[in-house]
């Protein structure tokens, strides 16, 4: 082989390789990790249940969760359990800044911490006992803690921390689990009470804090306690569908 052809085929191969490479990085396919809350939705799970298609591509339909998109990119849905810190260590306040709560202070889910009103929203009511789910897409040990908003709060502004409950109203440690690691159904499973005295719009704030890593996880849930039991609003074609329940709490 000449050295002018053996030029061209080395350069055919780089060429290959850089394709390749771009099409994986441009690949839509779920990150290797890791959860996020279901019940009640977080935003990202919400927004992803709202624009997924038939064909797999993300197309939100509620207004807030297409802002989120435009501002954060697709990726964010197609990940939409990767809200994560791999460093944080458990810390709170002066490691994610406020008004960045919801994304955890990741740049790639900046969209979801738009203050905004038409967010998707579960409906619960106050004091009620619930069954909590949360994605175990990765398994790891680990506690759950999950926050409410003051009554202080608006939804008008970026949440900060100053503007949740001081001390969780619910924490698990190591939940059992249903479903297969890694699917979109498979979760944690634990019962708790929902606040109580609580009613109008509000956010349940929780963070899963990895007991084997430096690794936590965070996310923001829009719920409303107008006496509902779980119904969902604001997912689907035209933002408003039918409300839908989820099972009953396991006892």
């Amino acid at each position: 082989m000449s050295h002018r052809s053996r030029t061209a085929a080395l350069l055919t191969a780089a060429a290959t390789l850089v394709a390749g490479a771009i099409a994986l990085a441009a690949s839509p396919e779920p990150a290797a990790a890791h959860g996020a809350a279901m019940t009640p939705g977080s935003r990202t799970f919400l927004c992803w249940k709202d624009g997924l298609t038939a064909t797999g591509e993300i197309r939100p339909n509620n207004p807030a969760c297409a802002a989120a998109v435009g501002q954060s990119g697709a990726n964010s849905l197609y990940n939409w359990f990767s809200v994560l810190r791999s460093d944080a260590g458990g810390r709170t306040v002066g490691y994610i800044p406020d008004g960045q709560l919801c994304s955890g202070g990741n740049p790639g889910f900046s969209g979801y911490d738009l203050a905004r009103t038409d967010w998707p929203l579960t409906h619960l009511t106050a004091g009620a006992r619930m069954e909590f789910r949360y994605s175990n897409w990765a398994h790891h040990p680990g506690t759950f803690y999950f926050y409410v908003t003051k009554d202080s709060w608006s939804p008008t502004r970026p949440l900060a921390w100053s503007d949740l409950e001081e001390q969780p109203f619910l924490t698990v440690t190591n939940p059992p689990q249903r479903g297969a690691v890694g699917t979109n159904d498979g979760h944690y499973y634990f019962s708790g009470n929902l606040p109580s005295g609580k009613s109008g719009r509000h956010i349940i704030y929780s963070r899963w804090v990895r007991s084997d890593s430096q690794e936590n996880f965070f996310g923001c849930s829009d719920v409303a306690f107008d006496g509902g039991n779980g119904e969902v609003t604001g997912v689907g074609p035209g933002g408003t569908p039918s409300p839908t329940t989820p099972n009953p709490t396991t006892p």
